[in-house]
């Protein structure tokens, strides 16, 4: 009896830490005076309800203090604020400050990883970080090495750390973390370097691996069940990804998982998207090669999927799939919905049902794009959910060795992880955008492990027949497919917009400009430059009863790549070096947190 006693109270402490991490962060999140994870909440919404900055004040915005990161290359993500706490990060080598907000934001603790440098060259696209996570009093942090790290959030000492993959053999990290129930879900970056993508479930409070899911895969490693797990509706069957591979290269076939994921709690399900398939040329891959460019829906507890969506099968374009998935509860064709709206990078903005994966819509959310002619909506169509691929565009359309000109959009997409808004006031989404095309020639490329498995060249330039800049920030709606409002921007809008009940939208520019605009019109009613381009993401929190926004700066990413490595080849950094010279006679690099406020 004693020892079944003791048994029974360890059961109800772990229920109860477990209850607590999850209960917590809610709470937090819930709070709007906290920016308590990356996305807002977990609907990836990107909205705050506080309304003391509004469309009528925003004018007045000041400068209230400032933070110097210490750090050059590309800065993406934001600052988390957990009661008088903030918490920023830095790209490589990922640095981690606390400020005491309290305390004219001094220094609490800091933590620097010693990480290896040879990860560098491993990574693709600059060394940015998307950010830590805070849950149960600990925050996450995962390195660009694949190293997950739980520090005490009040001491900044290490709690547990655990590797997730293997630099040496491409895999590397830029995203932030799910901390959500008692897990923290984890992805991996190395898609150019021919890994075979995964998410990851580790115990919040041990470290320990729970369980993997495979983008890519045999059934046991996509944690499928073949007759369950639906497609469009149905069963994908036995074997679903690997006959879609010839051969073995679904071993080394990409599908990465280095973006966002959202959660429905009361589904018990969390939602994200994969990356290309290895390699860019498509054709050392013949067939759909599935799971890559796919949304995937999967249970919390177990990581075995409810249903999959692949948007672009056979991907030719690098049409990573990896952008956000926001979660909304709305109205379409006279039925109130839980959906899931996702902005592709290949330039179709997509919402489904959440619960079983139906499509509901799929539109051009920049018109520009050109590879395609719409996805066909039949579901009595065998081609039902399938884009239809335009010849001329397509990069195997004379075979290798030839360059397919003028595809929209580029390889970057319309859109790349720089996260939408959504303001459940308009019911708007609020999407930054690239308004970037590109000349794409394929080579036969070998596979080495830990080196380059890309195998195209590319040049990127802005859309023709347009307004000459290279990007858009435009307000969406997500039930019938449709631009409502667009601002045309000089370089591609690589920020992530902010939405506030305050009846304003916030975003950032390559140049430097942190900008305000009305969220029903597009307005704009405010600018300021920072120190350098923002690819950052716009926060805001509440202190001392003052409301804030703040924003990273620290011009980087892929797009200002460029300058961040001091590139000059125009092919360089995969394309994108030529495509965005001129960035180079508008800002330069620095890393600095800017913090605004109305005048007192």
């Amino acid at each position: 009896m004693k020892t079944l006693s003791l048994w029974t109270s360890g059961i109800a402490i772990v229920m109860a830490s477990t209850a607590f991490a999850n209960d917590d962060l809610i709470a937090q999140m819930d709070n709007p005076q906290q920016w308590a994870i990356q996305t807002g909440d977990y609907k990836n919404q990107r909205y705050s309800q506080l309304d003391q900055i509004t469309a009528d004040n925003v004018g007045d915005l000041q400068v209230a203090w400032t933070f110097s990161t210490g750090v050059l290359r590309g800065h993406e993500g934001s600052p988390l604020v957990i009661g008088d706490m903030m918490y920023v990060h830095t790209p490589f080598p990922n640095i981690v400050y606390a400020l005491d907000l309290a305390n004219d934001g001094k220094i609490v603790w800091k933590y620097e990883p010693k990480q290896d440098p040879d990860v560098i060259p491993v990574m693709c696209c600059d060394t940015v970080n998307r950010g830590v996570a805070y849950a149960d009093g600990k925050i996450f942090l995962h390195q660009a090495d694949t190293k997950v790290v739980a520090l005490d959030a009040k001491s900044g000492d290490v709690v547990w750390e655990v590797q997730n993959g293997d630099p040496a053999i491409g895999e590397t990290n830029t995203a932030t973390v799910l901390p959500i129930k008692d897990k923290v879900i984890v992805g991996i970056s190395g898609g150019e370097f021919g890994v075979q993508g995964h998410v990851t479930a580790y115990n919040m409070e041990t470290g320990e691996q729970e369980w993997r899911a495979y983008s890519v895969g045999t059934d046991d490693q996509l944690l499928v069940d073949p007759e369950a797990t639906t497609h469009l509706g149905k069963p994908i069957g036995k074997d679903s990804s690997i006959s879609t591979w010839e051969g073995d290269q679904w071993k080394i076939g990409g599908a990465t998982t280095w973006g966002w994921y959202s959660a429905d709690m009361d589904e018990n399900l969390m939602y994200y998207g994969t990356a290309n398939p290895s390699t860019w040329n498509p054709a050392q891959r013949p067939g759909d090669n599935r799971w890559s460019m796919t949304i995937m829906a999967r249970d919390i507890d177990t990581g075995m999927a409810r249903w999959f969506y692949q948007m672009t099968p056979h991907d030719e374009w690098d049409y990573d799939g990896i952008n956000e998935m926001i979660l909304t509860e709305q109205d379409i064709d006279g039925e109130s919905r839980k959906l899931l709206t996702h902005f592709d990078r290949n330039g179709l903005g997509y919402t489904l049902d959440r619960v079983t994966g139906e499509l509901l819509v799929a539109e051009k959310f920049d018109p520009a794009v050109n590879w395609t002619t719409g996805v066909d909506m039949d579901a009595n169509s065998e081609n039902y959910g399938r884009p239809a691929v335009v010849a001329q565009y397509s990069t195997e359309q004379n075979g290798e060795d030839v360059n397919s000109t003028g595809i929209c959009p580029a390889a970057l997409g319309s859109k790349d992880q720089q996260p939408a808004a959504y303001s459940p006031k308009t019911e708007l989404m609020y999407v930054p955008t690239n308004h970037v095309c590109m000349d794409y020639e394929p080579f036969r490329v070998s596979y080495t492990a830990g080196q380059p498995y890309v195998g195209a060249t590319l040049a990127m330039y802005p859309a023709p027949d347009s307004h000459g800049g290279m990007g858009n920030f435009i307000a969406w709606d997500n039930t019938d497919g449709s631009i409502k409002w667009s601002l045309p921007e000089q370089f591609s809008v690589w920020s992530g917009a902010l939405a506030t009940a305050g009846d304003i939208v916030f975003y950032g520019t390559l140049e430097g400009y942190l900008k305000a605009v009305h969220a029903e019109t597009g307005e704009e009613l405010y600018k300021f430059k920072t120190p350098s381009g923002i690819i950052g993401n716009v926060m805001t929190y509440e202190h001392g009863g003052k409301q804030y926004i703040g924003i990273l700066s620290g011009v980087g990413g892929w797009a200002g790549i460029g300058l961040a490595a001091g590139l000059t080849n125009p092919n360089d950094g995969l394309g994108a070096v030529g495509g965005y010279a001129a960035l180079s006679d508008y800002t330069a690099l620095g890393g600095q947190l800017t913090v605004f406020a109305l005048p007192n």
